[in-house]
C-alpha cells in the first residue's frame, strides 16, 4: 500500500475503522459520499428514541431472567433446603449446577433462530415459558422434581442474554454501545436486590400448605409471564422491521451504522468461508474465556450471598436485607465504569481496574479470621462492585470486535456459552463444610478473575498488533479474494480497526 493511500485510510478517530478505498480501486471518498451527512440533532433525536424503545424493555426482561435464576439462593435459607433435604450431601450444589446444563448448550442455537425469526415473538414465548416453570418450582415436593425445573428453566432462558447483545448491538456504534449494556446489566443487581426484598417480605407469609419460600417462586413466576404478554408487543424489533421506527428514522440508523464500521465489513451469509472466519476467530475464543473467568465471582457470590451474609452472623431476614445496599453499590460502579469507559473508548484498562478491586476484597475475605463482621460485609462490596462493574464490560468489548450480523449472533452466544461455565464451577466452589471462611471458594474465584484478566490482556495484545500490521497494509492480499467473499468478511476486513 502506497504512503498516500496509508493516509486516506488512516487509523480513523480513535480507533474507528476508517472508511476505505472499495475493493474496485474508487477513492474513499465515494464512500463518504454515499453516506452523505448526518444531522447531529436528528441523530441525538434518533439515539434518545432508541433508548427509550429498546433499554428499559431489555432491562425488565433480563431483571425477571435472572431473578428467576437466583431466586432458589433466597428460598434456600426461608425452609427449602429443610424441606427438600437439600442439605444432603452437594444437592444444593447440583440443583445449581442443572440449570446450566441446558443453558449453555442452547445459547448458540438459540441466537442463530432469533437471527431467523422476529424477536419479539421469540423472546416472549422463552420469557413466557420459563415464568410457567417458575411457578411450577414453588409446587414441588421433591429434590428430582426440583432439578428437572431447574434444567427446564435453563433451557429457556438460553436465549436471553445473547439474544439481548445481538439484537441491541444492531442499533449502536460501537462506543455507544457499553453504557447500554451496563445499563441493562444493571438490571442483574436490581434483581439480587429486589430478590431479596421481596424474600423479606414474604418471609412471614405462610398457610397451612404453602411455606414461604414456595410463594417466592410462585410470585415471581407469576409476573414474568404477565410482563411476557406485554413483551409481545414492545419488544424490539430488528432495525429494518422495526414499526416502532419511520423510514427516514430506519435509514438515518443504516447510515449511522455504515459509517461506524463502512459498508465493506459485512458478514451477511453463513457459508464455509464465514464459518471458517467465525470458528478460527481468537476474540470469540478469548472474549468467552475472559467473561468465564470473570464471571465466577459475580456468579457465585450471587448464588451464595444471602447464605455468607448469614455466617457473618445475621438472621436470615437480616442477612436478606442486607443484600440490597450490595447490590446498589455494585450498581453504582457498573454504570460508572460504562460511562467512563465509553468515554475514554477503551475497555481493556477498565477490567483490570475492576479485577484488582475484587482482588483486594476477595483477600481481605481470606484473611477474615477474628475480623469484625463491618470488615468482612467491606469485602464483600468491592468484590461485588469489581465483578458487576467489569462483567458486562466483556460482552460489549467483543461486540465492539466482531462486524457483520452473522459474526455478531454466533459470537455473542458463543461468548455467553463459554462463560456461563462460570455457572457451573460458582455452583460446586462454596462448600458447606469450609463455612464461615470457604475458603475453597474465595481462593478459586480469585484464581479465575486473574485467568479472566490474563486472557484480556491477550486479547487487547493481539488486536494493538492486529491494527498494526492492518496500518502497514499487511493484510491487503485479502482484497485479491473473490467478489462473494470479499463482501463477507466481516472484521476479517483489513479496514477494520479494533478496539482496545
Amino acid at each position: 500500500m502506497s504512503t498516500s493511500e496509508k493516509e486516506k485510510l488512516g487509523d480513523g478517530e480513535a480507533g474507528l475503522p476508517p472508511v476505505p478505498k472499495s475493493p474496485g480501486g474508487s477513492d474513499a471518498s465515494a464512500a463518504v459520499e454515499a453516506i452523505g451527512p448526518i444531522d447531529p440533532q436528528a441523530e441525538s433525536r434518533l439515539l434518545r428514541k432508541l433508548d427509550f424503545m429498546i433499554w428499559p424493555v431489555f432491562f425488565v426482561i433480563y431483571l425477571m431472567a435472572f431473578l428467576d435464576r437466583i431466586n432458589i439462593s433466597n428460598a434456600a435459607i426461608q425452609g427449602m433446603t429443610q424441606e427438600l433435604q437439600l442439605d444432603v450431601g452437594n444437592r444444593f450444589n447440583v440443583a445449581l449446577f442443572a440449570y446450566y446444563a441446558t443453558y449453555i448448550l442452547l445459547e448458540i442455537p438459540s441466537n442463530m433462530i432469533i437471527r431467523k425469526v422476529r424477536p419479539p415473538l421469540y423472546m416472549a414465548t422463552l420469557m413466557f415459558m420459563w415464568g410457567v416453570i417458575n411457578m411450577c418450582m414453588g409446587f414441588v415436593h421433591s429434590y428430582p422434581a426440583l432439578v428437572g425445573l431447574r434444567v427446564l428453566l435453563g433451557a429457556f432462558e438460553a436465549g436471553v442474554l445473547p439474544g439481548i447483545v445481538y439484537v441491541g448491538a444492531m442499533f449502536y456504534k460501537r462506543h455507544e454501545f457499553q453504557k447500554r449494556v451496563s445499563f441493562f446489566f444493571c438490571s442483574t443487581v436490581v434483581a439480587g436486590a429486589f430478590g431479596g426484598l421481596l424474600a423479606y417480605a414474604i418471609a412471614g407469609l405462610s398457610t397451612p400448605t404453602m411455606a414461604p419460600w414456595r410463594w417466592i417462586f410462585i410470585i415471581e413466576g407469576a409476573i414474568t409471564s404477565a410482563l411476557a404478554i406485554i413483551g409481545l408487543f414492545v419488544i424490539p424489533d430488528w432495525p429494518e422491521r422495526n414499526r416502532f421506527l419511520s423510514a427516514d428514522e430506519k435509514e438515518l440508523l443504516r447510515r449511522r451504522m455504515t459509517a461506524d464500521v463502512g459498508d465493506l465489513c459485512r458478514m451477511d451469509t453463513l457459508n464455509k468461508f464465514a464459518v471458517t472466519r467465525i470458528a478460527t476467530d481468537y476474540k470469540i475464543w478469548l472474549g468467552g474465556l475472559m467473561y468465564m473467568g470473570i464471571s465466577v465471582a459475580g456468579l457465585s457470590g450471587t448464588f451464595f450471598l444471602p447464605t455468607i451474609l448469614l455466617e457473618f452472623g445475621w438472621r436470615a431476614q437480616e442477612a436478606q436485607a442486607r443484600t440490597i445496599p450490595v447490590y446498589v453499590f455494585a450498581a453504582g460502579m457498573m454504570l460508572i465504569g460504562a460511562w467512563a469507559s465509553d468515554r475514554l473508548k477503551h475497555r481493556s484498562g477498565f477490567i483490570l481496574g475492576g479485577a484488582s478491586l475484587v482482588t483486594v476484597g476477595y483477600g481481605m475475605l481470606l484473611a477474615q479470621v477474628d475480623k469484625s463482621r463491618d470488615y468482612k460485609f467491606a469485602a464483600v462490596f468491592l468484590v461485588f462492585g469489581g465483578a458487576f462493574m467489569i462483567t458486562p464490560m466483556c460482552l460489549g468489548w467483543l461486540q465492539n470486535n466482531l462486524s457483520g450480523h452473522w459474526k455478531r449472533s454466533i459470537g455473542a452466544s458463543a461468548q455467553v456459552s463459554i462463560g456461563n461455565f462460570a455457572g457451573i464451577m460458582g455452583a460446586f466452589i462454596f462448600i458447606r463444610s469450609e463455612a464461615p471462611t470457604y475458603k475453597t471458594g474465595y481462593s478459586v474465584a480469585l484464581g479465575m478473575m486473574w485467568f479472566g484478566a490474563l486472557c484480556a490482556i491477550t486479547m487487547a495484545g493481539l488486536m494493538w498488533r492486529e491494527n498494526r500490521k492492518r496500518d502497514r497494509g499487511e493484510r491487503d492480499e485479502r482484497l485479491s479474494a473473490n467478489e462473494e467473499d470479499r463482501k463477507n468478511m466481516g472484521d476479517w476486513h483489513p479496514s477494520y480497526r479494533f478496539t482496545l
